[in-house]
């Protein structure tokens, strides 16, 4: 198997096309008219073309700035706004206008919350099953701070999928994720399944540092936890200001970790450099 450990450039099965197109067009001024963020932009996703050309993306609520700032990500971190309680009524309406059949909402972190913003995603929820009542719903949601009740709130209103991400492995959650803690992460995806949830996912990046036994451990500690999908991707660092990529993945690699993980017991992988938690979540959902 052939590896590429140069972190200083990317490699080729990295890139991607330049964003552009018509539906590309569409799908930005349709957000912008409706004063919506996604994730997509926020976090600079490299996949954002394909996606909003597909007439596909993820809705970030409860405002651009998270109450954390992990090293990992690009979403800013600051005090965050009030939330907007129209919000779930704009989801709700740009989803109905993309005529999405599987919609994903996930948030910033909003620690500054009693709830963690569990409310305003049942509230989104709500909205979406009033406007797309034959839409699969799909949320990815922060830890809401190991809250139980918090969990059930979110729960309570019966989203197809809930995704909660541990994004990399316990010891470099120091670094990484210096607000979150991987077991708290994992007990969140365990209750989700014990609450009743039948489709559970969580996602996790590679090339920070982990090594494959410390994958493998992750793995079984998610099949513990019964989760029903994992998503594999390449980290790729924002800027120079965030977390340096110690290692670009192969392609073959990635086909590794999916075979190891499905060996272990998780019944549905997707493992590739370019893949994100939520991309092609559409498909992803059309599997199960």
């Amino acid at each position: 198997m052939s590896t590429y450990r140069d972190p200083r450039r990317k490699p080729e099965w990295l890139r991607v096309k330049a964003f552009s197109g018509e539906t590309y067009s569409r799908v930005t001024a349709l957000l912008r008219d409706l004063g919506l963020q996604t994730v997509c932009q926020e976090a600079n996703c490299p996949n954002r073309g394909e996606c909003f050309n597909r007439g596909t993306a993820v809705f970030l609520i409860m405002g651009p700035r998270c109450t954390r700032n992990c090293s990992f990500c690009d979403v800013t971190s600051g005090p965050p706004s009030p939330l907007d309680p129209s919000e779930p009524v704009r989801v709700a309406e740009a989803s109905s206008r993309l005529q999405l059949k599987h919609v994903v909402v996930t948030s910033v972190t909003r620690d500054d919350l009693a709830d963690g913003g569990a409310g305003h995603f049942a509230a989104t929820i709500r909205e979406l099953r009033r406007g797309l009542p034959r839409a699969t719903i799909e949320v990815l949601t922060p830890d809401l701070r190991g809250s139980d009740s918090s969990l059930r709130t979110v729960l309570a209103e019966r989203p197809d999928v809930f995704n909660h991400n541990v994004e990399t492995v316990p010891r470099l959650y120091a670094s990484v994720r210096p607000g979150a803690d991987y077991r708290r992460s994992l007990d969140l995806l365990r209750r989700a399944r014990d609450i009743g949830t039948s489709v559970t996912k969580s996602g996790v990046m590679v090339g920070l540092g982990e090594t494959t036994g410390e994958l493998k451990d992750l793995f079984a500690d998610l099949a513990g936890a019964r989760i029903s999908i994992l998503t594999i991707g390449q980290y790729l660092a924002p800027s120079r200001e965030h977390h340096p990529v110690v290692r670009y993945l192969h392609p073959d690699e990635f086909t590794e970790l999916e075979k190891v993980a499905r060996a272990i017991g998780i019944g549905t992988v997707v493992s590739g450099p370019l893949v994100r938690s939520s991309y092609m979540a559409d498909l992803i959902a059309d599997r199960l």
